[in-house]
């Protein structure tokens, strides 16, 4: 779906315009925020044309290398980073800021992104430049963030439930699972990495607002802290596979005895059919009236004093 929004400022609201005619008829001053999806070409170069930027095509976006993703002149800032769907799909987002102006680039809707839509249409006078608004951008993604590792770790929580109350039917759903969520922590890992590089590239930037500088500092120290959330699902994870390939141990193992107190159970009735079936031409009771009943007995008696000795023994 394409989208193409300009926000910009008329007196002490700002407003919302969804064509590029209204760059005719407002100051570039009062232009604030340039939000495109999807759009096409001939959109982005008239950008280019009005803006004097550059705007990176999706394949860029994709491509350009972790360590590459800032980039700084002396009146302009291109980061690019990556945002989360709910469903954990990675969307490559480009920020371009020059002339207080902020333009962002990338293919699909993003709920941080509504978000902050939301708030500058609440309390416009908090959004005078592009540079509050990328701000607000990264503290709603941030923010985001956090809402879908709290959803993680209670997911995490609940299998754990699952677990312990079906600890006698362990399945391979349940490695799966465990595996599934490994990759959703690793990706929201990656991705508050990517954040933090943006954000702490932002901070040594010469011409950033000082003002702003709090709040950036403020999103480092929550991204630090949701390290350590994400390392404490992690923990729980890995707690959780042992946990899952101890009982599966512990099953096999309960099986195997069985197996093998059904085995030594029916050895001594085994021995003596097979004694009982050589074919010898003198055998004591191979013409005995009672010669089938006192094989079966022994058969019997033996097992009996097998099962009794495992008993005894506590092995069943």
């Amino acid at each position: 779906m394409s989208s193409l929004k300009i926000f910009y400022q008329d007196g002490q609201k700002v407003k919302l315009s969804r064509s590029l005619d209204i760059l005719e008829k407002i100051q570039r001053k009062d232009i604030i925020w340039i939000d495109l999806v999807n759009v096409s070409e001939d959109i982005e170069s008239r950008l280019e044309d009005f803006l004097k930027i550059y705007i990176q095509e999706d394949e860029e976006m994709e491509e350009i290398e972790i360590s590459s993703r800032y980039m700084q002149t002396d009146d302009s800032i291109v980061a690019n980073s990556n945002f989360l769907h709910t469903d954990f799909r990675i969307e490559p987002v480009s920020f371009i800021i020059k002339n207080n102006v902020l333009v962002s680039v990338r293919d699909s809707e993003l709920k941080s992104f509504n978000e902050t839509v939301k708030r500058i249409f609440v309390n416009s006078g908090n959004f005078p430049s592009g540079f509050h608004v990328l701000v607000d951008l990264l503290e709603t993604r941030v923010e985001y963030d956090a809402d879908m590792i709290e959803d993680t770790t209670e997911y995490i929580t609940n299998l754990s439930k699952d677990i312990n109350a079906a600890s006698d039917s362990m399945d391979e759903d349940t490695l799966l699972q465990i595996k599934e969520l490994q990759e959703k922590i690793m990706i929201i890992r990656q991705n508050i990495i990517d954040k933090q590089r943006v954000v702490s590239n932002i901070l040594k930037c010469p011409f950033f607002p000082k003002e702003l500088q709090p709040r950036l500092t403020m999103i480092i120290k929550d991204i630090n802290s949701l390290f350590e959330y994400t390392r404490f699902g992690f923990d729980r994870l890995d707690y959780l596979q042992d946990t899952f390939l101890g009982l599966v141990n512990l099953q096999q193992n309960q099986i195997i005895k069985i197996f093998t107190v059904v085995s030594v159970i029916f050895l001594p009735p085994t021995l003596i059919a097979s004694m009982y079936g050589m074919n010898f031409d003198i055998m004591p009771e191979l013409h005995w009236r009672y010669g089938y009943l006192f094989a079966i007995a022994l058969m019997i008696g033996f097992s009996a004093a097998v099962i009794g000795y495992f008993k005894w023994k506590k092995w069943i």
